[in-house]
């Protein structure tokens, strides 16, 4: 069943719930596999792997004697190693009989304690870059030269509107009488169309060189919606067709982006053709920061919808090797905006409204699922990787003050105090606490 199917089937509380419990469960239990693999492959024994905290609902033991568990609260999860005192490998189980300290985390040698704590953020990227590939794969890579395969689908109601006389196959040589070869070509040809609602089409067929002529190559079309956008709160979905602005009658994309420069911070009235119905959304264009070439961030006022060519283009396969590539660049990308976000954050040069808690990544899941199952699943990549890189941070309590204390280990030959582990994981704690309640704060009122 396709997700958005699923969405008209629960109630809105009950679909952001289910696709959040969803998303974080399966970046939890790749994070915790990692730590477990690893730990086991370093020496070091599992006694429970769990996905969520609180009473068990099912469990099982395996035949390395680790407890695979599922508890009745399904938001984290846990690997508890041999000796262990709690969930967070915080100190030691002084009651716990222990026949080979070698098989505790505290235990192990330093080597092999490292491995097993950075496995789960790597293991966090890992999935990242596999969805990604994994995406890239599906879609495949734009054929040369650009090659029309299908229209995509518009609401019955416009469909005369946009008739045109593309066949699959067809070789588009020009759009408008601008020379096209590649879809790189595109966006010089298309910034050169006069305002116009119908194109020329110059195409290859069969060998032969004709024109046909066809819509305006971006039409009117929500593709996609940004999460929590102010699209995405006034309703709108993917699929709409915008027929008209504030009366003014709309047949290309160009013109959505127009009425938005052109309205500022007031609001938009939007008629929609949605199926075979005609509904009216106001929408309002938010202040969002969005980052540049240059490294930087720029604040733009923006609706949160985009839109694409009126039809698919023909696809070529792409190797493994090459969608690998490509997705860790892509994890590197989010990695250093997020940073550079970050850092923009806390020198104040751009909100704090850019962080989202525990609420807005809910509503994003929710909003994802419901533009179809792909987007769902790029969304767990792009969680995934922000989970990777916060675990990676040096605070106490998670993964990456962890790592801090290997690094201080290994370098004075001895391991912190256990007053001075105590002190820093409260501190830990606090700053964990502090973090999480001022996301909650900022999602549900600083920055709803």
């Amino acid at each position: 069943m396709e997700l958005a199917q699923i969405f008209s089937a629960l109630g809105n509380t009950a679909f952001t719930l289910f696709f959040f419990v969803l998303a974080l469960s399966v970046i939890v239990a790749i994070h915790e596999y990692g730590h477990y693999i690893v730990g086991r492959w370093s020496g070091i024994h599992a006694e429970v792997f769990s996905i969520g905290f609180g009473p068990i609902i099912g469990s099982r033991v395996d035949r390395h004697g680790t407890r695979w568990q599922i508890a009745l609260y399904p938001f984290g999860g846990y690997v508890k190693f041999l000796g262990d005192a709690n969930a967070a490998s915080v100190g030691t189980d002084d009651d716990a009989v222990v026949i080979d300290p070698r098989r505790t985390m505290h235990g192990a040698p330093l080597w092999a304690r490292t491995a097993t704590v950075a496995a789960g953020p790597v293991f966090n990227f890992i999935l990242a870059i596999a969805i990604f590939a994994g995406y890239i794969m599906y879609e495949g890579t734009p054929r040369d030269p650009l090659t029309f395969d299908k229209a995509h689908s518009i609401p019955a109601g416009a469909q005369d509107q946009f008739t045109h006389g593309l066949q699959k196959g067809d070789e588009i040589i020009t759009i408008g009488g601008f020379p096209v070869r590649t879809e790189a070509d595109e966006p010089s040809a298309i910034s050169q169309l006069p305002d116009v609602s119908r194109v020329t089409y110059g195409i290859r067929r069969d060998g032969n060189e004709i024109e046909v002529e066809g819509p305006y190559p971006i039409i009117p079309l929500v593709s996609s919606i940004q999460p929590r956008s102010a699209a995405d709160d006034a309703g709108l979905r993917v699929g709409d067709l915008v027929r008209a602005i504030d009366g003014n009658p709309v047949t290309a994309f160009h013109e959505i982006v127009a009425a938005k420069d052109a309205v500022g911070e007031g609001v938009m009235s939007l008629l929609i053709l949605r199926g075979d119905e005609e509904l009216t959304i106001e929408v309002a264009p938010r202040p969002v920061d969005i980052p540049n070439a240059e490294g930087q961030f720029e604040t733009l006022y923006l609706i949160g919808v985009t839109g694409e060519l009126f039809f698919d283009t023909a696809t070529e396969p792409v190797g493994l090797w090459t969608a690998l590539k490509q997705g860790s660049r892509q994890l590197w990308w989010r990695i250093t905006t997020s940073l550079n976000g970050l850092w923009q954050i806390l020198s104040g040069a751009i909100s704090s409204c850019n962080i989202s808690g525990p609420v807005g990544i809910a509503q994003a899941s929710a909003s994802m699922a419901s533009q179809g199952t792909d987007s769902f699943v790029l969304f767990i990549g792009m969680l995934s990787a922000a989970v990777g890189l916060l675990n990676l941070f040096p605070i106490p309590m998670l993964d990456g003050g962890h790592l801090v204390f290997y690094a201080y280990e290994a370098v004075a030959r001895k391991k912190p105090s256990d007053r001075a582990l105590r002190i820093l994981m409260g501190v830990g704690i606090m700053m964990i606490g502090s973090l999480m309640i001022f996301a909650i704060l900022n999602d549900l009122i600083l920055c709803p």
